[in-house]
């Protein structure tokens, strides 16, 4: 991309791949993830991709070679990533070594694609943002989408009660086959109602919030005394300002999660995918095959996502 914008700014070319320096692997990859961060990406609202460049923080596929020092990885290995730097919506790419997982052989290089980050986002909203324990009440936005979908089976195995929000009855149904105790559609003053009702006045425990303007106010007022709001998205925009003593007459609290702080060193990001994978071989996960895309449709993809034309992940094949 040459610059910030709509998806039309996303362009098929090529370019060269560098060999592998001191610590390095060149992967060539098979798919590539497609997430929300991608999008903030290409519209400049985060500032990790300043044009001209190549979007993306995730992707799976095979160590081409690997430079002086590296002992971990070797040629032919399956491997996957979800990080930065940006630039993963590419065929091949150069990475840091540190950086790159090895997919174990039970999941598929187009699962791994899909699910690495959005399931070690799943397991650090539920383990360390808020350590949710068994009996705990959770609101789970957009429930069918690749987090949502992740959120909503691992909460379940838990022990937690979990209440679903989409927006169709169609997505409704995706929800339930999740294990959700309870489904709401839409997110304004009747989900309100709606928690209150199912909680008996109470509210909810724990609120996990990745669609941000259109939800935000609705999500603070359908919290328990105590309650936590995990904002960790803005689909439908930017949140805005907020008066914090909104807060205060139920003593709520609001975490704003980054990725990159729960992933920033080696031993973080192995711990968090780890645990990813082994949720995945208890069962308590199931990845879906996910919706796939040829990468030169990139913007096609990005257009969907924004659009709310998918259910949970999405990858772009090379």
């Amino acid at each position: 991309m040459e610059r910030h914008g709509g998806p039309e700014v996303l362009e098929f070319r090529q370019i060269e791949v560098p060999a592998p320096g001191p610590g390095e692997v060149r992967i060539r990859q098979s798919f590539v993830g497609v997430n929300y961060i991608d999008v903030y990406c290409r519209t400049g609202y985060f500032d990790l991709l300043r044009p001209p460049g190549v979007p993306g923080m995730e992707a799976a596929g095979t160590v081409e070679s690997v430079g002086a020092g590296v002992t971990h990885l070797s040629p032919g290995d399956r491997v996957a990533y979800a990080c930065g730097p940006v630039g993963s919506y590419a065929a091949c790419r150069t990475m840091d070594a540190e950086l790159v997982m090895p997919i174990p052989p039970h999941i598929g290089e187009d699962v791994a694609a899909a699910s690495l980050l959005k399931g070690v986002t799943a397991g650090f909203l539920l383990h360390d943002v808020h350590r949710v324990t068994a009996g705990d009440t959770l609101v789970i936005h957009a429930a069918a989408g690749g987090v949502g979908s992740l959120l909503v089976q691992w909460a379940r195995s838990i022990g937690a009660h979990v209440i679903a929000t989409v927006s169709t009855h169609d997505k409704a149904q995706i929800a339930r086959r999740l294990g959700a105790h309870d489904v709401i559609i839409g997110r304004g003053e009747e989900f309100v109602e709606a928690v209150m009702e199912i909680t008996r006045g109470k509210g909810a425990d724990v609120i996990y919030d990745a669609i941000g303007k259109d939800s935000f106010d609705a999500s603070i007022a359908a919290l328990a005394i105590r309650g936590h709001l995990i904002s960790f998205g803005q689909a439908s925009g930017p949140i805005g300002a907020r008066d914090i003593g909104a807060l205060t007459s139920r003593s709520v609290t609001l975490s704003r999660p980054n990725y990159g702080h729960y992933t920033d060193t080696r031993a973080l990001m192995t711990m968090q995918s780890q645990r990813l994978f082994a949720a995945v071989e208890a069962g308590y996960l199931q990845l879906a095959t996910p919706t796939v895309y040829p990468l030169a449709e990139a913007a096609r993809a990005h257009a969907d996502l924004e659009n709310s034309r998918t259910t949970g992940s999405m990858v772009l094949a090379v």
